[in-house]
């Protein structure tokens, strides 16, 4: 008889659902983990007789799938979480939430919302997210220090901030964070121009030729209501997304957050030069933006993934959450109930997340070689019997689902409830401090 391989963790549970091979669902099996990658996915049974564990986790009541990735946030601005609600987008940013980081984003504001926004991504699921806010290089840290899998992308417009005096500014700080991290297993460093009505074509097109030299991504703010089409169209004659095409920034790099308002030659550009979509359902809801059409995109061949956007126009973080009105959503959008299935659904917030910021190979799925970014979910809540399909439990009824475990690279983000690489009481103390000094401040006009 062949000796059992040691390995340093054997995981036991329910269900499986791998996301690649697609609408597979394994039942009572286990995945061993050694160092940072998964290097078996095998029945329990067979995993007794191959394995000798360091540690065994038993999770019978659970379904152990990818960790989820967010696509697209502004982590620091959890802390103006509930700030301005129930404005149309325009008013929002530039009588409100602009005013307001005027007055308070610094260093310590993105240290702290940051670090409250890993917080509560750890505990729903969330393994991986991409972040575009001032101060990368303090969201970088946390992070890093959180021991999550990110990616972070630096500010560019045409006008100063909190963060820079202006775009040669905003570039030299953002390609000195992106040396820092070169390299970096769990942190790349990528360009964030913000919107095409807040760049111009001479800073676009410097970023295009940047971040093709370094092989960076790009994410930018597009489409993201009609009032921002129909601008482009009076300024430049054209749609933001041509504009970007003639300019050299869409590519395979380039993430499209929003694209609310989609044209069929709009979805033809995305799939002809491969850039990505990350959709915003609950965001794009409540500012009243438009609908991301999801069916035709995908129809059209591009790759649709899933973001919450920050926690200032969403409110929440709940990538679970997310997924459910993200299928919903489409089937209303498209007339038609089959619109994005579950398993489409977990894929867009997983390993099409994973495809867009390019680390589809490291992270997404459930594969043996792939790293163990694991999340454990436990559905033994009342409401969420029976369980005809562990799927569908996941998509349709996620608020039944409480997140118990975590694992980034192998290593424990969340176990049995209790955060591992954070403290959760410091960082609800300092999220009240900033919410007094914000409260106490008056909302004067003003900007970034």
């Amino acid at each position: 008889m062949a000796a059992r391989q040691s390995v340093r963790l054997l995981i036991r549970a329910r269900w499986i659902i791998p996301v690649v091979p697609e609408r597979r669902i394994y039942e009572d099996c286990a995945i061993a983990i050694q160092g940072q990658e998964i290097i078996a996915i095998t029945p329990w049974e067979q995993a007794q007789k191959q394995f000798n564990a360091e540690q065994t986790l038993t999770l019978d009541r659970h379904i152990l799938m990818p960790g989820l990735i967010n696509a697209h946030g502004h982590a620091a601005m959890n802390l103006l979480r509930g700030y301005a609600d129930d404005q149309p987008l325009h008013t929002w940013l530039n009588e409100h939430i602009w005013p307001a980081e005027s007055r308070h984003v610094s260093a310590e504001f993105v240290e702290d919302g940051t670090e409250l926004a890993i917080a509560e991504m750890i505990r729903s699921g969330t393994t991986c997210f991409a972040d575009m806010y001032f101060f990368p290089e303090e969201a970088a840290k946390v992070a890093r220090r959180a021991h999550m899998r990110a990616q972070i992308t630096f500010p560019i417009l045409d006008f100063p901030t909190n963060w820079g005096d202006g775009p040669d500014q905003y570039f030299a700080k953002g390609l000195a964070l992106h040396d820092d991290y070169r390299g970096d297993d769990l942190i790349r460093i990528g360009f964030g121009p913000h919107a095409p009505y807040t760049v111009a074509d001479e800073h676009l097109k410097r970023v295009a030729v940047l971040a093709e030299e370094l092989e960076a991504p790009i994410q930018i703010h597009l489409h993201e209501t009609a009032d921002e089409v129909r601008d482009s169209m009076d300024i430049y004659g054209k749609r933001p997304i041509e504009r970007l095409a003639e300019l050299g920034l869409l590519t395979p790099q380039t993430q499209c957050v929003h694209m609310t308002q989609v044209e069929d030659t709009d979805a033809v550009l995305l799939a002809e030069f491969g850039a990505h979509v990350i959709h915003c359902p609950q965001s794009n809801l409540k500012l009243a933006s438009g609908f991301c059409p999801v069916a035709k995109l995908r129809a059209a061949g591009v790759n649709v993934a899933l973001g919450t956007d920050g926690a200032a126009s969403n409110n929440n973080l709940d990538m679970l959450e997310e997924m459910h009105t993200a299928a919903l959503l489409a089937k209303a959008v498209a007339g038609d109930a089959a619109a994005l299935s579950a398993h489409q659904a977990l894929a867009t917030a997983t390993i099409n997340g994973a495809r867009a910021l390019g680390i589809d190979q490291v992270t997404g799925s459930l594969e043996v070689g792939k790293s163990a970014d694991i999340i454990a979910l436990e559905v033994d809540a009342v409401s969420a019997q029976p369980i005809h399909d562990a799927a569908s439990a996941l998509v349709y009824n996620g608020r039944a689902a409480r997140v118990t475990h975590s694992w980034v690279a192998g290593r424990a983000l969340l176990l049995s409830g209790h955060l591992q690489t954070l403290n959760e009481r410091d960082i609800i103390a300092r999220a009240r401090r900033w919410a007094e000094i914000i409260q106490n401040t008056p909302r004067e006009a003003g900007a970034l």
